[in-house]
């Protein structure tokens, strides 16, 4: 199944200030995720743990790889959750 990245501006709303660290970090550690997988991994695992992704009826999305930078964000997603071979 192809994904599509899709992107957008940010406009920050109550308690994106709390979350814009683990963003940060996230974003750190995928520079060189290449080198440290796991790190990566550690970290985008508490930015799922905080954050979720909802489709447009308010249902949330089964699983998202969501990244942002400033007042950028990118993500993609998934209507099915991701097996462990992906």
């Amino acid at each position: 199944m192809r994904r599509t990245w899709l992107n957008a501006r940010v406009d920050p709303r109550e308690g994106l200030a709390e979350v814009r660290t683990l963003f940060a970090e996230e974003l750190r550690l995928l520079d060189g995720v290449d080198e440290d997988a796991e790190s990566w991994e550690r970290a985008y695992e508490a930015v799922r743990n905080t954050v979720t992704l909802r489709y447009p009826d308010g249902q949330e999305v089964p699983e998202f790889l969501l990244h942002i930078d400033g007042n950028e964000a990118w993500w993609r997603w998934s209507d099915e959750p991701f097996s462990e071979e992906q």
